[in-house]
Parts: C-alpha cells; structure tokens; sequence
C-alpha cells in the first residue's frame, strides 16, 4: 500500500483570502499525522499564493513525519529549498496564470538547469523527485538528469470519465513500469479522490501518494482526521 503524504497547500488558501492567521498548516498537519498520514507536502510558489516562507519553517520543526517541498526551478525557491531541512524535495514546472499546477515538467527542455539542480537539492539532505507526465521519453530524461524519484502527474486521470480514464489508467500503468525497469522510484499524485484514487493505488510500484485538495475538502464535512482516514481506507 502506498504512504500518504497530505498536502497542506489549501489550507493556506484559504487562510490567505482573508489574511487571517488562520486555519493553520501546521495544525492541520498535525492533524493529518495523527489519523495516519505518513508525510505532508507544500508547495512554496513564486507568487506566494498560498503556503509562506515562515509556513516551510514552521511545519519543518513541528511535523513529526517527512517533509516534501515542492518547488520550482526559479533560483529564489532553489535557496529556501536547500536551506529548509526538508526530506524530500519535489521539482514542479509554475505558471503564474495558472490555478494548479497543469502538467508535468518537461524534463527533456529543461536537462541544463535539471543536471544542476538535482545534485543540488540532493547534497542539501533530500531526495529529489521530478513530476513528469507518464511520458517514457520524459521518464528516460529523469533518468539521466539523475532524480532518483518521479511522481507520475495523475491529472489527466483523474479528469477523465469513462474509457478515456481507462486509457488514462494503461498510460500510467506503462508508466509505472517503464520508470522501475530504468532504475527510478515512483510516487504519484494531483487531482486524486475517494473516488479516483483505488486503481492509481493498487498500481505495483508506486511508494506515495501525494493528495491534497479533495482532503482539504472533505475535512470540512468529516473532520481532518475523519477525511484522511477515509482516504487512507480507499488506498487500501
């Protein structure tokens, strides 16, 4: 079965739309680590949106499990990044006009600053995963700009309906085997539910999974723990 690590990032969202001190990620978190997360994840974006500079610090010496940050190429994240303590570090592409993150990174345009930040984040103490596309010819990349994690972007997935998410399904099942049999380690997440998240988990191979919002969500109507004890049971 694989870990479940919360992403904490809507927490913030909604405390930023009013500027409030309130709710908090940390509190979330751990809330989330209490009902049986196994790691929280953040995203500390260019434009700040949601989760802060002080948030990275504070769910780093309060959480008990790992801590993976999410972080793009841009030379300001890079510097937090590999000062923060984090676990784990989770290299996604960013778009300011975007509302979530909108597809994998293309790995093969970006080897250059890729082959430099890879051992870069790895030297400060984390394990480095890129978020690709179930691509082989992004997964081949991964492979050489040296990540030892991928984490297979679920999106199309999760927004498909019928036999389109079928073939979505196959697409991440090749996925999943091409990245073991060239020697990477898979994680996978992004728009994964209760109601999504079974055949994803079910996959051999994927070690984690990364899900955020639709916790968020349904912590409204179920309690923190409740909501991540209902994911937890459809992961298996």
């Amino acid at each position: 079965m694989p870990r479940l690590h919360v992403n904490v990032d809507h927490v913030a969202t909604l405390r930023q739309a009013r500027r409030e001190g309130f709710p908090d990620p940390l509190a979330f978190a751990l809330e989330c680590e209490q009902a049986g997360a196994r790691g929280i994840t953040c995203h500390l974006r260019l434009d700040r949106r949601h989760i802060q500079d002080e948030d990275v610090a504070r769910l780093r010496a309060g959480i008990a499990t790992l801590l993976n940050l999410e972080c793009s190429l841009a030379e300001e994240i890079l510097a937090i990044a590999c000062g923060s303590g984090a676990d784990a570090f989770c290299l996604v592409p960013e778009s300011r006009q975007e509302v979530t993150t909108e597809g994998g990174l293309d790995v093969a345009g970006e080897r250059a600053r890729l082959a430099e930040a890879v051992p870069r984040l790895t030297e400060a103490g984390g394990l480095v995963s890129l978020f690709v596309d179930p691509d082989p010819h992004q997964l081949d990349a991964a492979r050489e700009v040296g990540a030892p994690f991928v984490e297979l972007h679920t999106g199309a997935y999760a927004l498909a309906r019928g036999a389109a998410r079928e073939r979505e399904f196959e697409r991440l099942a090749r996925a999943v085997e091409h990245a073991r049999s060239i020697g990477l380690r898979v994680n996978a997440g992004h728009g994964l539910d209760e109601e999504n998240v079974g055949p994803v988990a079910s996959l051999e191979g994927i070690e984690e999974l990364n899900i955020g919002f639709a916790i968020v969500a349904q912590s409204l109507f179920h309690g923190v723990g409740g909501a991540v004890e209902r994911m937890l049971a459809r992961i298996g």
